[in-house]
């Protein structure tokens, strides 16, 4: 990828954080190793032993955390380790502490631990079960237990069963429920609410248990833009009365309302299924053969990492297994290098008993994946994948996460994404995020008490396959009524939002600024299969004032109602693609100039192969309102449309490898 100036003087001091290196990894000031000693650890050690070589190594990777000084590294040998690390001090500038594993060492911290003693259950424990819940009789539940196909053991797992996740041979199981979703996360088997369905009534014919089945039942419920949970009040063949219609929408809506009902164990009757009874402490799992020849663990821990207290630390080449690693507020310079992240969060209860809109969407945003606060923290060349949350909770100011690959995030669908920016400064660059919940980046303004949050950037990200389980939103998310300070969203590729079949589509954009969000920078993006194109802006509320959205191809939206104020300042320059609403945006002082519409052909190199760049004989040659910074390198007199300058060298998009 060319580096040269890309943007407008205005926005340098947004990017100034993050210097590019001779490799074109971000260089992160203070990362660097000063002398220290070294200490190990390893599966066969012991706590007692000197720890200062592989023959006398540590067990516990806290034991090292115990010891290590500024500028000291733990170098961790082949192994599992359940366990959750809290280091007893930090590094400092210049010498960080440092985890590793030792070279060529594969090294897995987990937060799930076996469970074992799996025995087969029995008619006679489907009769003593049917003493409290008569429904188990005569169910899926009693067929499966006949077949030989369902185990129990004991183990306490907690009172609250949202929170219970079980795998098997690492991958993770589901909770039994109907419809039977199977295990792909990101793409369950969906119900959908039927004719008659309203209010807090979901009516169905598949719902054919008997009156009273459900009743109890935990319920999940997902329409447009909202995901939330509640209990079945009433049940009935055919339908159920939630305790609660769904927050923000208050009701259910026939077709598009997609449901599903978990907490009876008559539905545990099909592959990869559990259900946990907390008063017996009994966990039964679904299991074609015999559960000894697999391995069986369940959650346990939360972090792998808890670096709440910590600065000037380096974790770097570590897997991690059902948990996650956070920083605190006061942390800085933490650097979170080449991990491995397998199923980072996990919940079931979006709603947790509140009534509001707000608490129910923004479920997961702040306190799930890689939690990130403080300030000068970095994650980086990361692979992460599965969490109901984020893949990376960005908040703090001046942090940055770059060249991940992040995939099979939010698989409750709520404002959780690849990465959740909050905060102010922050840097997400180079990533490839793909099969989302909702959005790749959802980019919220953070508190500004004194007024000096600079922007944030967010550019070369390559972004596909969003909105599977939400609507109304985008590649790039940004919502709500918020000066972002020219905060630049520019060079991503968005493509291929992939919204649930059977759900009536709705707002689905590469970057959709969201009700009326001011002083942003969109420039240079490229979309594809997108319903709304590239970009949408929705100016309702106070309107959505100067932005500038330049040199984009793809398409737009412009979302306002008529009226004088509630686009002014605005600028649509320099574009390629169909522009749908430009009567109500221009009546509100928007201007737009110099875009080439869809009814031109731009003649692009190969636009079925998804490549934009101009052909030779393309009508966006030379057409361009020169913007310093944002559209330099035409070969050309004058710049080009579009987000590919003629004779330019293509710049690129996605996690560096």
């Amino acid at each position: 990828m060319r580096r040269t100036r890309l943007f407008a003087p205005a926005l340098a001091g947004a990017f100034a954080a993050v210097a590019l290196g001779a490799t074109g990894t971000p260089a992160v000031a203070g990362h660097l190793h000063g002398a220290g000693a070294t200490y190990y650890v390893s599966p066969s050690g012991n706590d007692a032993a000197p720890g200062r070589s592989m023959a006398t190594a540590f067990r516990h990777l806290q034991r090292c955390a115990d010891v290590l000084e500024p500028g000291d590294t733990c170098l961790i040998g082949s192994g599992t380790y359940a366990e959750t690390v809290t280091p007893a001090r930090s590094g400092l500038q210049g010498r960080p502490i440092t985890y590793r594993p030792v070279p060529g060492a594969h090294v897995t911290v987990t937060g799930a631990d076996p469970v074992t003693g799996f025995a087969r259950v029995t008619s006679a424990d489907v009769d003593r079960i049917a003493k409290t819940d008569p429904y188990a009789a005569d169910s899926a539940f009693s067929a499966a237990v006949a077949d030989g196909h369902v185990y129990r053991a004991g183990v306490d797992l907690g009172a609250d069963v949202t929170t219970v996740q079980v795998f098997t041979d690492r991958r993770m199981d589901v909770e039994a429920q109907f419809p039977y979703p199977g295990l792909d996360l990101v793409t369950p088997t969906i119900e959908h609410a039927g004719a008659g369905s309203a209010d807090a009534t979901i009516v169905d014919a598949a719902l054919d248990r008997p009156a009273g089945y459900w009743t109890g039942a935990r319920a999940l419920t997902g329409y447009w833009y909202v995901s939330a949970t509640t209990t079945v009040q009433s049940s009935e063949v055919g339908s159920v009365v939630l305790s609660a219609a769904p927050p923000c929408v208050h009701k259910v809506v026939p077709t598009d309302t997609r449901y599903a009902l978990s907490g009876k164990i008559g539905e545990l009757a099909h592959p990869g299924e559990w259900f946990y009874d907390p008063a017996a402490k009994q966990l039964y799992i679904y299991s074609a053969d015999d559960p000894a020849g697999h391995r069986i663990t369940a959650k346990r821990r939360q972090f792998a990492f808890d670096l709440d207290e910590a600065s000037y630390t380096t974790v770097t080449g570590l897997g991690l297994f059902a948990s996650t690693v956070r920083t605190g507020t006061a942390s800085s310079h933490v650097l979170l290098d080449h991990l491995t992240g397998r199923y980072l969060s996990h919940y079931t209860d979006i709603t947790r008993g509140a009534t509001d809109c707000g608490s129910t969407v923004t479920r997961g945003v702040a306190d799930t994946g890689l939690i990130i606060k403080g300030s000068n923290n970095s994650v980086l060349d990361s692979d992460l994948a599965y969490s109901a949350g984020n893949g990376i909770a960005l908040a703090g100011s001046h942090n940055t996460a770059t060249d991940n690959v992040i995939h099979d995030v939010d698989y409750l669908g709520t404002y959780a994404a690849g990465v959740a920016v909050q905060g102010n400064s922050q840097t997400v660059t180079h990533n490839t995020m793909y099969r989302l919940g909702r959005s790749g980046i959802n980019l919220q303004w953070g508190v500004d008490a004194d007024g000096s949050a600079g922007a944030d950037r967010i550019a070369y990200n390559d972004i596909s396959q969003y909105a599977r389980l939400s609507l109304d939103t985008a590649g790039i998310y940004t919502c709500c009524g918020a000066d972002m300070r020219q905060t630049s969203i520019d060079h991503n590729l968005l493509h291929d939002g992939t919204p649930t079949p059977g759900v009536t589509p709705f707002a689905v954009a590469g970057v959709y600024a969201d009700n009326g969000q001011s002083d942003l920078v969109i420039a240079n993006n490229v979309g594809w299969n997108n319903l709304e194109g590239t970009v949408m802006l929705n100016g309702l509320g106070s309107g959505s004032h100067d932005n500038g959205v330049y040199n984009n191809t793809g398409g737009m939206t412009l979302f306002y109602v008529k009226g004088p104020g509630q686009s002014t300042g605005t600028k649509v320059y320099d574009n390629i693609g169909t522009i749908a609403g430009s009567d109500g945006a221009t009546d509100g002082g928007m201007v737009l100039s110099h875009n080439l519409g869809g009814d031109v052909d731009p003649k692009f190199v190969d636009a079925a192969g998804h490549d934009y760049r101009l052909s030779a004989d393309s009508p966006a040659r030379n057409q361009a309102i020169p913007l310093p910074g944002i559209n330099d390198g035409s070969t050309d007199p004058t710049p080009s449309l579009g987000a590919y300058q003629y004779g330019a060298v293509m710049w690129t998009a996605g996690a560096r490898r």
